[in-house]
């Protein structure tokens, strides 16, 4: 029955100015919590000590159980292809990180090496690395060594500890050292990087939203100090560039803004804003889900916040999913380090959707946009497309099909992210893994690597 028949005329307006001003200030509280989280603090708020995990985790005999995913690599041109993990549901989270002459493969159900080549070396579970979901996984040039985070809802202490993974050399089939790092109130999202001097973590949820830690005391394997900021700075930036501040990156409705780690005179971190510059953006809302062929069931298409960054070449790179015109489309930018634009572009078609997009760029400034694409004549489908630096500003090369989806997945979560690499050993090639659909609408995995030696 309508409530406007059960309540008296003046009961009921007396009861939607109530719930007027309710709803006027739950806005107000949730516009002041996000006031509060924009605002970065200096100083750490606070620091604790955490002991490493030692292990070699690929190596462990009978507790975490191999999984063996074939490469089937295949070339046709400067292009190599393989298989990447097959195990997907429609979380599959896929990333990727090269160095050492090994490819590093992770989704949610696990880590797998392969040669460059290729070729399937070793696989074993995320309980190899004190479990959790969502791995980001990165590659330090400047260390030689292997970095990634798992994220551990569930843990029997509710802690949810966010697990930060780094191997001791860059062979991640040896030794490695896991922190398990308490994150109580934080909530699916985490981002992590490096530069040569730090290591950084953000994610959503609580007021402390950022932690840094030093990497020469990660990669030794010594207890380390985890330094914990109020506040949320944005994506983490991977520091191509041999310097030792660690930049985030932050997408607002008007504005980039960047922050950075620095080094204070005790040695330890502070965190300081670089700049806040308005884009001007003419799309920048989030992206709207997206169809797929043969079925009414839409599909996630990703985020309007960076879910990778790069410095490289003394710019910030990032590559980001926005609605335009209804569909959703890949934006990508060369930003200067205070947030001003060096040159934008834009993938988007008002007849198909480009989403989950990544981002690569190497040492000549060449780049790499990672994506899938869906619509309704078409199943979820890897694709890049790609710009050599001497190429027109803001243009990227025709878009390459890296296979096509054979079915619709049953439901809207599809893996958070892609992933997308520079090559960590020569810092030219250019290397992506994308997600597609096979014949059930499961999450497989392709890898490429596009070779611009």
């Amino acid at each position: 029955m309508p409530l406007k028949s059960i309540m008296p005329v003046c009961t009921f307006a007396i009861f939607l100015i109530a719930l007027g001003a309710y709803v006027t200030d739950l806005h107000a509280g949730q516009q002041r919590n996000r006031r509060r989280s924009a605002e970065i603090s200096r100083e750490p708020a606070r620091t604790e000590t955490v002991s490493p995990i030692h292990s070699d985790s690929f190596n462990r005999n009978g507790t975490a159980a191999e999984r063996r995913m074939e490469g089937r690599p295949r070339v046709d041109g400067d292009l190599l292809l393989f298989d990447g993990a097959d195990d997907g549901n429609r979380q599959v989270d896929p990333q990727i990180a090269v160095g050492g002459g090994h490819v590093l493969h992770a989704t949610n159900n696990g880590l797998v090496v392969y040669d460059r080549s290729g070729n399937f070396v070793q696989g074993v579970s995320q309980d190899a690395f004190n479990g959790g979901i969502d791995p980001k996984l990165f590659f330090d040039p400047h260390s030689r060594v292997f970095g990634f985070d798992l994220w551990n809802p569930w843990d029997q202490e509710k802690l949810k500890p966010v697990n930060i993974s780094i191997s001791e050399t860059d062979d991640p089939t040896g030794a490695w050292n896991t922190y398990p790092v308490p994150a109580p109130q934080a909530v699916d999202g985490g981002a992590i990087s490096f530069s040569r001097r730090w290591v950084g973590y953000t994610f959503p949820g609580g007021e402390e939203r950022l932690f840094v830690m030093k990497m020469e005391e990660l990669k030794a394997g010594q207890p380390a100090t985890v330094f914990h900021f109020q506040g949320f700075p944005g994506q983490p930036v991977a520091t191509q560039d041999p310097v030792d501040e660690l930049y985030f990156v932050n997408i607002t409705n008007r504005q980039f803004i960047v922050h950075r780690i620095v080094a204070a005179d005790s040695g330890n971190p502070q965190c300081e804003k670089v700049g806040a510059t308005d884009h001007g953006l003419e799309f920048v809302d989030y992206p709207p889900q997206s169809p797929q062929k043969g079925t009414g069931q839409k599909t996630a298409s990703g985020d309007r916040n960076p879910k990778n960054a790069v410095l490289q070449g003394g710019f910030i790179w990032i590559s980001h999913t926005v609605n335009c015109n209804g569909k959703a489309a890949v934006q990508w930018f060369q930003l200067k380090t205070d947030g001003s634009i060096v040159q934008q572009g834009r993938l988007g078609d008002p007849a198909t959707n480009y989403i989950q997009t990544s981002i690569a760029v190497n040492r000549n400034l060449d780049v790499l946009v990672g994506f899938q694409e869906t619509s309704e004549n078409m199943f979820i489908s890897p694709r890049f497309a790609w710009r050599r630096a001497h190429d027109p500003a803001g243009e990227l090369r025709p878009v390459v099909s890296l296979g096509e989806g054979q079915a619709a997945t049953d439901g809207t979560a599809w893996g958070d992210y892609s992933g997308s690499t520079v090559d960590g050993d020569n810092l030219l090639d250019l290397w992506t893994v994308q997600s597609i659909t096979d014949v059930e609408g499961k999450g497989d995995t392709v890898i490429a690597r596009l070779k611009l030696e």
